[in-house]
């Protein structure tokens, strides 16, 4: 059954612009359109999530979704926000990146045959690697004036800025490749409709310039806002970079505390983008949050539908349970259920020392654990003083100076929590 894409998108302010027609267009019936995805690396980042979060409207719309893998743009680099050109990439790393992109895309977007509008993958790698450079300049090169190339903004800003390099001719014939894109998808799939962010305006215009001019029909824009953070901080990045929907380059933890950080206002702005959550029950959550902030219902609920769309149902529990570990009450036994990266990343920045397996082994006394071979505390009689009056804690339980620290109390097989008192930490390692 199809509904109105449109109209969803702008309840959830998601629609920045639309081609004069898309709308009626869209109703008509069931529609092709496509959002194209940089192949930079082996993973989406929360970045690319409106272009995908469009696609599953669009699908769940009742229409066709296609996710374009950028193999050929992506060896050229794309100007549109940009201020210097990106690494080029091999072919065999892009068709690395295509498969671990659309196994992500996997989580969204439904890519089984049996419907009719069902998700498709395609590379412009594939229509592009075979066109020569002269046959290209000659067949399309010649409907798009310079003069038109040179009025988009993306353009404009480039050659207007203070940069030395300025840009290269590779640069500028982007938005003739990316037109020729949409115009590829709409002789050969009846794509009509292309997606993408504000900023990809001038070059989804191309494309429907080029399917004007050459490919005898009416092709249709759509862009969605800029998402951008109340702060004025950027969207997805931390200090330690991008947030990606990879566990490896982001674990499951990181990526639900993003989230659950989130101010007030861009949780109620967030919560419409990036969940499927509809409209009655995420003002009565925006009414909820507003009757008591303190509880964050808001940030709870978009970490909690964001980390199971991209992760895991398991992923979350375990996200939920490493959170109250800094500050809640958890046991050793929730300790030793994290991995590595959870563990490391939860005790960012806490103080470490190395410890010998050997001292583990023969059974390591809390005096020696707390300053002698860690210099956690200061003095061996500052470390008694502590014990005497039970502020030590040992992966979260309770020592007193009898305790001895042996390979049991090990996290990982190699980590111990060290504690004094509910806020000063301390990891030994022990290697």
């Amino acid at each position: 059954m199809k509904t109105n894409f449109v109209a969803e998108l702008q309840w959830r302010g998601m629609l920045h612009d639309a081609m004069p027609g898309t709308e009626e267009h869209l109703m008509n019936e069931m529609q092709s359109a496509y959002v194209g995805i940089d192949p930079t690396a082996d993973s989406l980042h929360i970045g690319h999530l409106v272009g995908v979060m469009m696609l599953r409207h669009f699908q769940l719309a009742g229409h066709k979704p296609y996710a374009l893998i950028g193999g050929a743009t992506g060896m050229i680099g794309d100007p549109s926000g940009k201020s210097t050109e990106r690494n080029l990439l091999d072919e065999k790393t892009l068709r690395h990146n295509q498969d671990a992109l659309k196994a992500q895309l996997s989580r969204f977007l439904d890519f089984s045959g049996a419907a009719d509008n069902a998700a498709i993958l395609v590379n412009n790698y594939d229509w592009m690697k075979d066109f020569s450079f002269l046959e290209f300049i000659r067949d399309v090169g010649k409907h798009i004036t310079v003069n038109y190339m040179m009025a988009k903004d993306s353009v404009k800003k480039r050659l207007s800025s203070e940069a030395k390099e300025g840009m290269s001719f590779t640069e500028f014939t982007y938005q003739l490749v990316q037109g020729y894109d949409f115009l590829h998808l709409f002789k050969e799939h009846n794509c009509t409709l292309q997606m993408g962010g504000s900023d990809q305006w001038g070059n989804i215009t191309t494309g429907t310039e080029l399917i004007r001019r050459m490919g005898g029909g009416k092709g249709y824009a759509l862009t969605c806002p800029l998402i951008t953070k109340a702060d004025g901080t950027k969207f997805g990045k931390t200090e330690g970079g991008n947030v990606w929907l990879d566990a490896e380059r982001t674990s499951p933890y990181k990526f639900y505390q993003y989230w659950l950080n989130t101010s007030d206002e861009d949780a109620e702005k967030y919560i419409k983008i990036f969940t499927f959550i509809g409209k009655e029950e995420i003002e009565a959550l925006v009414a909820e949050h507003k009757e008591a902030p303190h509880l964050r219902v808001l940030q709870k609920r978009l970490a909690d539908e964001i980390t199971v769309m991209v992760h895991s149902q398991e992923e979350l529990d375990n996200a939920v349970e490493a959170s109250g570990i800094l500050f809640g009450k958890s046991t050793a036994a929730s300790l030793k259920k994290l991995n590595e990266k959870t563990f490391l990343d939860i005790f960012e920045g806490v103080p470490q020392a190395e410890v010998a397996m050997a001292d583990v082994e023969e059974g390591l006394d809390m005096i020696g654990a707390l300053a002698a071979k860690t210099n956690f505390l200061g003095s061996n009689g500052e470390a008694r003083r502590e014990l005497k009056q039970n502020s030590i804690s040992v992966n979260k339980e309770k020592v007193k100076e009898d305790y001895i620290i042996t390979k049991e109390d090990l996290i990982n097989d190699k980590f111990v929590l060290l504690q004094r008192g509910k806020k000063n930490y301390f990891v030994v390692v022990v290697v």
